[in-house]
């Protein structure tokens, strides 16, 4: 099998320099997608994007999303009809868009896409996540039909991370456990 492209989707404001996305595309060579509004995000636009972007590549796609863009991947998946072209899914701290505090720029994303996904996938979550409280996750990680991993009191799992190595270990596991070949020059934790 051809190894797949790891396709990163930043959340609402971008990934910056210090961001773990941006980490693992500057030493990866991750593909990291880029949406024409961080600030004021439409779902429409942003899932526009994201079809675009697995349609111009032939490989197999992993998603790799981060806040919102887990959302997106949701919505996405749920509308599209190229969903069997992505593999797999790892979801980083999915934001709950029922919060009474949501910001503006978001209330046109709720309510989320509560269906289950067409390919294996991962939440990752935090205990002290500021967007999003565990059980909220949970029911998330429950409608799409994904596993949940509690990456413990992380915050929300964004710009303090470096690197990430805990991530790219998640990331290998749910490669594995759906048999996925790694990409090169992908260097998964244990590896080697």
């Amino acid at each position: 099998m051809t190894p797949p492209r790891i396709l990163l989707l930043p959340g609402w404001q971008g990934a910056p320099a210090s961001h773990w996305q941006s980490h693992w595309e500057r030493r990866l060579g991750f593909e990291l997608l880029q949406q024409d509004d961080w600030w004021w995000p439409r779902r429409g636009d942003w899932m526009a994007r994201l079809e675009d972007a697995v349609l111009a590549d032939e490989r197999p796609t992993v998603l790799v999303a981060h806040g919102l863009a887990c959302q997106l991947v949701a919505a996405w998946a749920s509308h599209s009809r190229h969903g069997h072209r992505v593999l797999a899914g790892l979801l980083v701290a999915p934001p709950n868009l029922l919060r009474v505090d949501l910001a503006p720029q978001l209330t046109a994303w709720a309510p989320p896409a509560m269906v289950p996904l067409a390919f294996a996938s991962t939440v990752v979550t935090s205990s002290t996540d500021p967007h999003c409280q565990p059980e909220h996750s949970r029911s998330l990680a429950l409608a799409w039909g994904s596993e949940i991993h509690d990456a413990g009191a992380a915050g929300s799992l964004d710009g303090g991370l470096g690197d990430w190595p805990a991530g790219l270990t998640l990331l290998t596991q749910l490669m594995r456990r759906t048999s996925l070949p790694m990409p090169q020059p992908f260097d998964p934790p244990g590896a080697g």
